[in-house]
């Protein structure tokens, strides 16, 4: 549905990707589905949704299961530029799912913050570990 279009930074290893990537689905939309662990990220890409998102690189940034602590990234004097060289080395460092549509940017975490960004939702959505997610709408 290219009138209301929906992309979301995806990893299908992840569960609240996917319950974001299923509930975007149920919904009704054909999401543009980006791996960005296959494909990496830019400086110009990143640095577009942090700003349209609002939010610095080390908000963004994945700890668990990444090399964040080894790579010395949660020292708080880095820089945001090295975060960002290091999240394009390491696609991993970039938390997900982040979601953009006509209606913003957002990092989904949990993956209900989603129905947020469009313009519909399922009126009722089972997540993987069967938590009910009920449509306010």
């Amino acid at each position: 549905m290219t009138e209301f279009p929906v992309t979301i930074y995806h990893n299908p290893d992840c569960g609240t990707s996917r319950n974001a990537l299923a509930m975007i689905l149920a919904a009704g939309y054909a999401p543009r589905v980006i791996d960005y662990l296959g494909v990496g990220w830019t400086r110009p890409q990143l640095e577009w949704l942090f700003a349209t998102m609002g939010a610095a690189p080390r908000e963004v940034m994945r700890e668990k299961g990444t090399p964040a602590a080894e790579l010395g990234l949660l020292d708080s004097s880095i820089a945001d530029a090295a975060i960002i060289d290091a999240m394009i080395e390491h696609p991993i460092l970039v938390n997900r799912p982040i979601v953009v549509t006509p209606k913003g940017v957002k990092l989904c975490r949990p993956s209900e913050i989603v129905l947020e960004l469009l313009d519909r939702a399922p009126v009722v959505f089972t997540k993987e570990d069967g938590e009910i997610i009920r449509s306010q709408s």
